[in-house]
């Protein structure tokens, strides 16, 4: 829980950047911490009003899970780990079936789940995930995730569709019309904008903000044993190896030390025990941050104290029941244009995966493995077994591991 001060610690000079066990002054860090906290904000209250989960509970546990992140990596990764998207239809599903208790459990099993592959890698290394997961099969999962929630963005647009136009429309605009952090803000400004125009329309109720109370603690449940909503949950644990790999990569890549990638282990470990502790209490499942990676290029800090400063931060909202009942108050056009640019976003995160490890899609394998997932995934195939229930992310899912591998077996035994 140290830290070197960097130069004079005011400032950073010329193609130097501050290294995770590095930190500036006080202020100027708790200031960096703070950008972090604008950063993951947008998204991280965003999953639990999607899914119907309270905002404030789902603030605390993203800032006890970064603290947890940081412990577990020794303090030598720097990460915030706010709410994760690929949950978000397993949940929508576990939530309309039964309620939030079986949404917590899928939560559970899967955090669990990605805790021991944690483990498992860091006693093996992380070879055997690219054997089992190559980039044409890792994209489509990612992709056919994004994709699947198509139907739930435009559904929300269409019930406020003007409020969804300006929102859209603003988070277009401020993309492409600035650079840097306010660039990487688009979606946090959209929502800001909508809201102010909805407001501006007279369609905001603030009667539960008036009634909250300014400090208190966040609404806590626990889950249920439900197993038949497990299925639906797996496949997500797909995504978050892959994201917690990528997330390590890219910050070993972005200090030039590729001795952090000896934290993949540990990284999955945290993730999966903070999604564990999250779904016990009631918030939303966890995984590193991209949107903060953001903030580290643009400002050249990497300090892990800046993340603890925006743990604090988030965990000091969440104690506020009038910050939550604010947060709901957003109306369904604001969530319908946020998410109809979300979560395409999140389906061309799959498509970046495949042309940053130049899939070839002149050959078959990779042409089925593809179509045969993304086809499943978006047209949402939902199959029941028993009490189980297969959705189409689940399926899509299995559809693009079997699939590969089965032709790649059929490829070896031609010859």
């Amino acid at each position: 829980m140290s830290w070197t001060l960097h130069g004079d610690g005011k400032s950073i000079a010329e193609g130097d950047i501050v290294r995770p066990g590095e930190r500036l002054t006080w202020p100027r860090t708790i200031g960096f911490g703070g950008q972090h906290v604008v950063a993951m904000f947008g998204a991280t209250f965003l999953v639990p009003l999607l899914t119907g989960f309270p905002p404030t509970t789902t603030l605390f546990f993203s800032g006890v899970g970064t603290m947890l992140f940081l412990l577990l990596t020794r303090n030598r990764l720097p990460s915030y780990l706010g709410s994760s998207f690929a949950f978000i239809a397993p949940i929508q599903a576990a939530m309309a079936s039964g309620g939030m208790s079986d949404a917590l459990f899928g939560l559970v099993v899967t955090g669990i789940l990605l805790a021991a592959i944690g483990a498992l890698v860091t006693v093996t290394g992380t070879g055997w995930i690219e054997v089992l997961m190559p980039p044409v099969v890792t994209g489509a999962i990612v992709a056919l995730i994004g994709l699947n929630l198509s139907g739930a963005a435009t559904g929300n647009f269409a019930k406020g569709p003007w409020i969804a136009t300006i929102t859209l429309a603003t988070i277009v605009v401020v993309a492409v019309a600035f650079r840097g952090l306010v660039a990487r803000l688009s979606i946090l400004i959209g929502v800001v904008v909508g809201y102010v125009a909805a407001a501006i329309g007279g369609q905001l109720d603030f009667g539960k903000v008036g009634d909250a109370d300014w400090l208190g603690l966040p609404d806590f449940t626990s889950p249920s044993m439900t197993w038949s909503v497990v299925p639906m949950f797996l496949p997500v644990v797909l995504v978050l190896v892959a994201e917690n790999v990528g997330h390590v990569r890219s910050v070993a890549h972005l200090t030039d030390d590729p001795s952090l990638n000896e934290k993949t282990g540990p990284a999955l470990l945290a993730d999966g025990l903070a999604t564990t502790i999250a779904g016990l209490g009631g918030g939303s499942a966890t995984t590193t941050y991209g949107e903060n990676i953001g903030v580290m290029t643009a400002t050249r800090v990497f300090s892990t104290a800046a993340y603890w400063v925006a743990a604090v931060v988030a965990i000091a909202l969440s104690l506020s029941p009038k910050v939550g009942a604010l947060l709901n108050t957003i109306p369904e056009g604001v969530l319908g244009g946020v998410t109809v640019a979300l979560y395409g976003l999140i389906g061309l995160i799959g498509v970046k995966i495949w042309m940053d490890n130049h899939v070839d899609f002149t050959q078959p394998v990779n042409q089925y493995t593809v179509a045969i997932a993304l086809v499943i995934g978006i047209g949402d195939l939902t199959l029941s077994a028993g009490d189980m229930t297969f959705t189409g992310i689940a399926l899509g899912t299995i559809a693009a591991v079997v699939v590969f591998h089965a032709m790649r077996l059929l490829q070896r035994a031609r010859g």
